[in-house]
């Protein structure tokens, strides 16, 4: 996850009621974690689920740890992080193997950020189809959590094929009673089309859809994430962008690891629904796409829409 939640598709407008009460998030307190958290008085708890799993080892952790770094996760003790698996695992293993990837991209002056942030974060093993284990989760959350409003947010960072086992538990047992509750979830959304609305279909007997965001990391990259300005922003390339002066465009995936524990996963979803249905067309879309109206996500997402259409006719 090099993207933080701002990568995420995000609704239009604020949700009018979540979990029984109104919701009083908007758009603009998206910026970073921290405007999550306005006052003394509430917390943010942020679950990874699939905490064992490479793409929490390798994105999410950093990423969070990043967030921290830079000041942009709620101060003192007004956030917990928890790690979620199946895996037996204590709290001082699980910082063990966190401990290296966060540490990788701060190599000076971190090792105090990076004590902190440890502090604030713990374990809990369960079974992603048990109520009974996130009865147990919920239990742990509230005694890091105290007397505050608690606003939970729950990563999905596990095969889409259980995101509606995990989703049914935690909303049912895991949710928050006096705050806001959101999850994210990690590429890919199933198979195919008809298996990506289904998906959708199941996520909503649960949550709304201002609860959900979508996430694909790739576009967090700080590259991916700069394509825009470079093409609409930049008065050398934005003129000379198009096919009257580009003969072809080629993306290179490279990778200096292999599958490296992710065998499972590719035997069930292969490395083109991995990588290149999702990575790579998002950033093809990004390339061929016509000036959007703004650098707004939803016009960003409507003008990557008519450049694949325009595509396959």
């Amino acid at each position: 996850m090099d993207a933080n939640v701002k990568n995420a598709v995000t609704p239009t407008t604020p949700p009018k009621v979540e979990n029984g009460s109104p919701s009083e998030i908007t758009l603009d307190e998206f910026e970073d974690l921290s405007a999550l958290s306005k006052n003394d008085d509430s917390t943010v708890s942020i679950t990874v689920v699939g905490a064992s799993g490479d793409l929490a080892k390798k994105k999410i952790f950093p990423a969070l740890f990043a967030l921290y770094y830079e000041d942009c996760l709620p101060k003192a003790c007004h956030f917990t992080i928890f790690g979620y698996a199946r895996s037996k695992m204590t709290d001082a293993e699980l910082r063990n193997m966190w401990f290296p990837n966060c540490a990788v991209s701060f190599r000076e002056n971190c090792s105090e950020k990076m004590d902190e942030f440890l502090k604030r974060c713990f374990y809990h093993s369960g079974q992603y189809d048990s109520e009974e284990h996130f009865i147990d989760l919920d239990k742990k959350l509230k005694q890091h959590e105290g007397s505050r409003v608690s606003n939970r947010l729950f990563y999905l960072s596990i095969p889409p094929n259980i995101f509606l086992d995990v989703v049914k538990c935690a909303s049912k047992s895991a949710s928050s009673v006096n705050g806001w509750t959101r999850v994210i979830v990690e590429k890919p959304f199933g198979r195919d089309s008809e298996s990506s609305a289904a998906l959708t279909r199941g996520l909503k007997q649960y949550l709304v859809e201002d609860q959900i965001f979508r996430i694909d990391h790739y576009l967090g990259k700080e590259l991916v994430e700069n394509l825009s300005v470079l093409r609409f922003s930049n008065l050398v390339f934005e003129p000379l962008w198009s096919r009257q002066y580009i003969r072809n465009v080629q993306l290179i995936f490279s990778e200096d690891f292999g599958t490296e524990g992710r065998g499972g996963y590719f035997d069930s979803y292969g490395v083109i629904r991995d990588i290149m249905q999702n990575h790579l067309l998002q950033i093809l879309a990004l390339f061929a796409m016509e000036t959007p109206i703004s650098l707004e996500a939803e016009d960003i997402r409507n003008e990557k829409v008519c450049a694949m259409l325009q595509q396959q006719l």
